[in-house]
């Protein structure tokens, strides 16, 4: 059998998402699998190497993984041919200069979002990427979650008719470090690190709705710190300099309204930790992470409002779930198989850099709109550059 090896750097997986969902669930897993088969006498085989600053943790990572190898000098592994692609999923304030420098060795790039804190240091990325020839791009995980990707066959299929509006709602109660340590990293409310739930989250609505619904051209977003002071990683009182929660509504070419809440201060009452409900003339349709319902015209209930006397109507029971047809895979794990054939076979692969840098704009501009409060149109990137 004809095997495609692609030599992998991958820094900062030794965070959470990095190690799970990049690293086990998706590059180990490739590899367990025996590699991405291609056809019967082909497949693609990716060889990692992990990269990173604390030789604690990278060294019982890689052997947990199969003893694969690591390393603490990136330059000398950027240096070795054997590796072609490059992947970070580093915090956003290293990797606009650690992906420069993987450009300039003539790597090709795949990265975590936000690509960059800035949209003009985002185009940066993708204008050094196009500049070199090297392949790239950015993980956008959500569109292949089983519940957006059903909520797109509805959409591609004409379920909904005209489409309306989209609302989504996101979020948990993130614990403050107090009474029990938070599960999230202190840096996110820090905007001195990089951290804040509009450019951290702004970014994946930006490419779910643009996909399932059609391109942003206008938002309006308001932001909160709600709990001004947590405590770190070491139990220490910090105080909180990000916002940690952000009320948008966007507008796209079509005419559809989107409005999304996002919060690490909201405890969770529906069936995931995000849902989406697309309404339109001829039916509506929710979905989370995995499942999705669905509404038709038909089978729609006709409440009348009467507060003094209770319902008769059980609104959740009118809803069917749409049944799980296909086996969905791994997201990150779905896109990672997709970015290793554009690299090995040069398949198409449109979620590049450019992409990236279209949520980093929404966020930067989701600010403006915060800081104005006001209404901010969102011109179209000079993919030219």
């Amino acid at each position: 059998m004809k095997t495609h090896r692609i030599g992998i750097i991958m820094n900062g997986v030794t965070g959470r998402m990095g190690t799970n969902q990049h690293l086990i669930r998706s590059i180990s897993a490739i590899r367990e699998q025996g590699g991405i088969r291609v056809n019967d006498a082909e497949c693609i085989f990716p060889e990692p190497i992990l990269v990173g600053r604390n030789p604690a943790k990278l060294e019982p990572l890689a052997k947990s993984q199969g003893d694969i190898p690591w390393s603490t000098d990136l330059d000398a592994v950027l240096a070795d041919p054997q590796y072609t692609v490059y992947f970070d999923a580093q915090t956003t304030l290293r990797r606009y200069d650690a992906v420069m420098q993987a450009i300039a060795a003539g790597k090709h790039i795949y990265c975590e979002k936000p690509t960059a804190v800035t949209s003009k240091e985002a185009l940066e990325l993708y204008a050094a990427a196009k500049k070199a020839g090297v392949k790239n791009g950015v993980v956008q995980d959500k569109l292949w979650l089983p519940g957006i990707r059903k909520l797109q066959y509805l959409v591609d299929t004409g379920f909904f008719g005209e489409i309306l509006s989209m609302k989504g709602d996101f979020g948990y109660w993130v614990f403050t470090g107090e009474g029990q340590p938070a599960q999230r990293p202190s840096w996110n409310y820090r905007a001195e690190d990089g951290g804040g739930i509009i450019i951290d989250m702004l970014c994946h609505w930006r490419y779910v709705i643009d996909n399932v619904i059609g391109n942003v051209n206008a938002v309006s977003c308001m932001g909160a710190t709600h709990i001004p002071k947590r405590r770190d990683e070491q139990g220490k009182p910090y105080d909180c300099t990000a916002d940690d929660a952000a009320y948008a509504t966007f507008m796209t070419e079509p005419g559809v309204i989107c409005q999304i809440n996002s919060s690490w201060c909201t405890r969770v009452r529906r069936d995931e930790l995000v849902t989406f409900q697309i309404d339109g003339t001829h039916g509506s349709a929710v979905a989370g992470l995995r499942e999705c319902h669905v509404q038709h015209d038909a089978e729609t209930p006709k409440p009348v409002w009467n507060p003094d006397i209770s319902s008769d109507i059980d609104h959740l029971a009118a809803w069917k779930t749409m049944p799980n047809n296909i086996a969905y895979d791994n997201a990150f794990k779905v896109q990672w198989e997709l970015f290793l054939r554009h690299v090995a076979l040069d398949e198409p692969f449109r979620w590049s850099l450019l992409e990236g840098a279209k949520g980093v704009q929404l966020a930067e501009l989701g600010i403006e709109s915060w800081k104005n409060r006001a209404w901010v149109d969102i011109p179209a990137l000079d993919a030219g550059q």
